[in-house]
């Protein structure tokens, strides 16, 4: 089991990627289900690109999309974290939260332990002034955690990076403030 946590939940174990992380992330990735809200599934190598991706902006920035075990049995069951997104939006540059786990892990509120968790990073932590969310119109699964963790919507908008794939390019954008999370957390 990983002790090399850089923090936990009750539940789960965050931490920075690692290349044997590569084989169990491509096959969530090339799960239809775990991608259903995104254009198509990615391959070993459009995997390994992203997790390389993560490392760099780890190092950049202090924070990324986590690598989450569960940390009773250490079991890799996806990301949930932090990432700064610069694509062209009426509320960008800012600071994203964002989770993919996998099917075995949903139901279980992970996803929403987890956001809570790195809303406290952020917030206590990092010091930011606020942090968004999106996702596509439809996934009310990621919309529902959005809301359990205090962000309110802000925003119906065409994600920049979606455009050439009409039925994910209408996404929702939430928000949450560093003094709405403290009200909250007080």
């Amino acid at each position: 089991m990983n002790t090399d946590y850089l923090f936990t939940s009750r539940r789960l174990g965050f931490r920075n990627w690692q290349t044997n992380d590569i084989k169990e992330f491509t096959a969530m990735n090339a799960d239809a289900d775990v991608m259903k809200h995104f254009p198509k599934t990615l391959s070993k190598e459009e995997t390994k690109e992203f997790v390389e991706r993560l490392q760099v902006h780890f190092e950049t920035h202090g924070y990324n999309y986590f690598a989450v075990d569960i940390l009773e049995t250490g079991e890799f069951i996806g990301f949930i974290g932090l990432a700064f997104q610069t694509y062209a939006s009426s509320f960008t540059p800012a600071v994203d939260i964002g989770w993919r786990l996998k099917k075995r892990a949903w139901g279980r509120g992970y996803a929403t332990e987890g956001a809570k968790r790195c809303l406290q990073l952020a917030f206590a932590d990092l010091n930011l002034n606020h942090v968004i969310a999106t996702c596509t119109k439809q996934n009310e699964n990621s919309e529902r955690v959005m809301k359990k963790i205090g962000m309110k919507k802000v925003s119906e908008f065409n994600h920049p990076k979606l455009k050439g794939y009409p039925e994910y390019e209408v996404c929702l954008c939430y928000k949450i403030t560093k003094s709405d999370w403290t009200k909250a957390n007080e």
